[in-house]
């Protein structure tokens, strides 16, 4: 089944490294990140988890919560959950699926057969709180992910979401944002950027970052 954005994620029940997971009850009301891993004990996503181990405080203070998934088992995830806390001095703070049925993998079209038959590919998930899919990330297994720009998408969507704005190429957080093409009523757009804008053209138009005034 292919997954796309707009898509409600599918819910599922699985075990982990920290028990049985419903998935839309664990999510709750916060916005979730789901990604998956080829395999335990392999070099790249071990530099992965660690580091999405690291940023902990920087998804709670975007209401995220992250679940990691593997192809292998629980005692497996364990043992590789030891490696990833000592060679990446952290401490893994989040639970890992133990996907071994690939019930969780084809649920969310992680597995690309002409990739890899058996494996799932470095695939990511964003989830909102009303579950649905809002963005869909995949990489090839020899590359490793960036969650910096993870991050940035995180703060672009929550950003976008509250107010009638977009962010252009490159936005990091205090940068201009782009009012929508589809206000247009003037009034409306003074009450709602008092700061005013800049037409460089008349459909591109910058104004600050409104959640920063």
């Amino acid at each position: 089944m292919a997954l796309h954005l707009g898509d409600l994620a599918p819910n599922f029940e699985q075990d982990s490294s920290e028990g049985k997971i419903d998935f839309h009850t664990f999510l709750g009301d916060r916005w979730g990140i789901l990604f998956s891993h080829p395999a335990d004990y392999t070099p790249v996503c071990t530099t992965e988890l660690g580091y999405t181990a690291k940023l902990k405080d920087e998804f709670s203070k975007r209401n995220v919560k992250v679940l990691a998934l593997s192809v292998d088992d629980v005692a497996s995830h364990q043992g590789w959950i030891e490696d990833i806390n000592h060679s990446q001095k952290t401490t893994v703070n989040f639970p890992i699926l133990a996907d071994k049925d690939r019930k969780v993998s084809t649920l969310y079209d992680f597995i690309h057969p002409n990739a890899s038959e058996t494996l799932t590919v470095r695939s990511l998930v964003i989830i909102d709180p009303l579950k649905k899919v809002r963005l869909i990330i995949t990489y090839p297994a020899s590359t490793g992910r960036n969650f910096h720009e993870i991050l940035r998408v995180l703060d672009s969507l929550q950003l976008t979401d509250q107010y009638k704005v977009a962010t252009p190429a490159n936005w990091q957080q205090g940068d201009d944002v782009v009012i929508v093409p589809s206000l247009q009523d003037e009034a409306e757009i003074q009450q709602r950027f008092p700061t005013g804008y800049t037409a460089v053209t008349p459909y591109l138009r910058l104004t600050a970052q409104p959640n920063l005034n």
